[in-house]
């Protein structure tokens, strides 16, 4: 089979990407991929100085990369907000928006917004972030939204009642909760682009079995089995991001294409086109979950059923 790789990505020369938690894991290769084809990358991060070093790591194997860091806290809705606002000030066009940035299994925590930090920092920030750039978005040709899942979208479901841990807390119910949502707003956007005429898509990509730093919140069990279970079921970041550059670089693509691992279960491979969980094509928790979203980051995606154009509410 001919898979898709890095190597056969045309050159993108012109283009602007941002990348969220870009200084690390997957952000960190992705925002490598992406510069090797000529894209400019907004590395978009809340750690600044991680960021710089980074950016200096990307610039010693690539010298011509175009590279900018911007501070950003997914975790707090006034930073999103200040960022959207800052890079709108700046940038009057945008690219690619690749939704990256994530913590794993955290212990239980909320953010200044009063929200579940896990699904504050891997989804609701991200969807005001999505929202607030459409505008810059819709001014480039075909460009790209893709957003980050996990294999972990299949070990749960969106829990209405509970959405932040008002009845309880889970880390690894709430970490599946968090990627689901993800992967529902992946492809509930694109619906909602191609029906208002937007000359944009909506894509999700997951990266199998990875070895980044997010598996250091892991049960202290999985911790010691890593070592010797890793090598088997896991692959590179490197090789981790390939799905997400797919989603980003991939000019064959339509759409709502979810982007994984070739391999069995989907753990490691090549970047393929895969299936998800039935949860993530509910239309029911799709529409559900858009309104709520909308109301708990007090932002409305659509001025109305005609006019194609966001604004915040």
């Amino acid at each position: 089979m001919n898979f898709w790789s890095l190597s056969k990505a045309k050159n993108k020369e012109g283009k602007i990407a941002i990348v969220t938690g870009a200084n690390v894991g997957i952000g960190y290769e992705t925002t490598k991929g992406l510069a090797s084809v000529g894209v400019k990358v907004i590395m978009a991060c809340r750690d600044l100085s991680k960021a710089e070093n980074a950016k200096q790591k990307i610039l010693q194997s690539i010298p011509e990369a175009q590279l900018e860091l911007m501070e950003i806290d997914l975790a707090s809705l006034s930073s999103v907000r200040s960022f959207a606002k800052d890079y709108k000030a700046k940038f009057d066009k945008l690219d690619i928006l690749v939704n990256n940035a994530g913590v794993m299994m955290t212990p239980f925590q909320k953010t200044e917004d009063g929200l579940e930090l896990q699904m504050a920092a891997n989804y609701f920030g991200h969807f005001l972030l999505t929202g607030l750039l459409i505008p810059v978005l819709e001014k480039s040709f075909r460009s790209r939204v893709v957003s980050l899942s996990s294999l972990a979208h299949r070990w749960g479901d969106i829990h209405f009642d509970n959405l932040n841990a008002e009845k309880g807390y889970d880390r690894r119910q709430f970490y599946a909760q968090s990627k689901l949502a993800c992967l529902i707003f992946a492809y509930h956007l694109d619906k909602k682009l191609v029906k208002k005429g937007y000359d944009m898509h909506s894509y999700a990509a997951h990266p199998g079995v990875s070895k980044t730093n997010l598996m250091r919140n892991l049960p202290k069990w999985a911790k010691f089995l890593s070592p010797v279970l890793m090598p088997f079921f896991s692959q590179s970041a490197e090789k981790g991001a390939l799905p997400t550059l797919r989603a980003c670089l991939d000019d064959t693509l339509n759409g709502a294409e979810y982007i994984g691992p070739s391999g069995k279960k989907q753990y490691k491979g090549h970047p393929v086109i895969v299936d998800s969980d039935y949860n993530s094509k509910d239309k029911h928790k799709a529409k559900k979950l858009w309104k709520l979203s909308e109301e708990i980051v007090n932002f409305k995606y659509f001025k109305n059923n005609d006019e194609p154009k966001a604004q915040a509410s």
